[in-house]
């Protein structure tokens, strides 16, 4: 009886769409868990911990899941390799309008992305254990560049400056010392982001590394 009302359900359509195809829905449940997985292991066991930043935490998880069911759905429409291209290039350029995205953080969004399309477009031509080793081999080699080959993790703080007769070239290591003096922080490097000469003020950007992580 219960096999029959399967059937029917499996067989019913509604606007030219059927209502349930166990195969699809059970494969697309599995290929969300283990996507899923494999994001939480970079952004949430690897990025986060070390950066503490919820919003780019918050944005990778969400993009990641929109792309991968995109490219999970679309896929039976048979678009493929061009849509995910395309996809991909779409969001690979993303930039925020106030702030944009450092390159550290783009380089997660280029990851999260392409593993999502990879998880997604993953057919019957390609083996379980070769779609496995695919995404183990990206977990632990950006687990080893922050945890294990990169000593040191360079961290950065922006701050308004208001001794603006410093920000010259000719006075950069006067006022690099400044810097270090001011905040208490060894900083390794600065960046003048934005100069304000109605204020007389500038927003610098410092780097110093982080001495937690060793």
């Amino acid at each position: 009886m219960e096999l029959l009302l399967l059937n029917i359900i499996q067989s019913s359509e509604f606007l030219g769409a059927p209502l349930f195809d166990s195969e699809d829905f059970w494969r697309l449940i599995l290929k969300t868990i283990f996507n899923l997985s494999i994001i939480l292991l970079l952004v949430r066991g690897i990025y986060y911990p070390i950066t503490k930043n919820k919003d780019y935490l918050f944005t990778y998880l969400l993009i990641s899941l929109t792309v991968f069911v995109l490219c999970v759905l679309l896929d039976d429409v048979k678009l493929q390799l061009g849509f995910a291209l395309g996809l991909f290039a779409i969001f690979g350029i993303i930039r925020y309008r106030t702030d944009p995205i450092p390159i550290k953080e783009m380089t997660y969004l280029f990851l999260v992305i392409g593993v999502s399309v990879v998880n997604a477009l993953a057919n019957k031509k390609i083996s379980h254990a070769e779609l496995l080793f695919a995404n183990l081999v990206i977990v632990f080699v950006t687990y080893g560049m922050e945890r294990l080959w990169l000593l040191k993790h360079e961290s950065r703080k922006n701050i308004t400056y208001e001794k603006i007769e410093l920000i010259v070239p000719e006075k950069h290591d006067e006022l690099l010392i400044d810097l270090k003096n001011r905040t208490g922080i060894d900083i390794i490097r600065f960046e003048i982001k934005r100069i304000d000469f109605l204020r007389d003020t500038a927003n610098i950007c410092i780097y110093y590394y982080d001495k937690d992580i060793s």
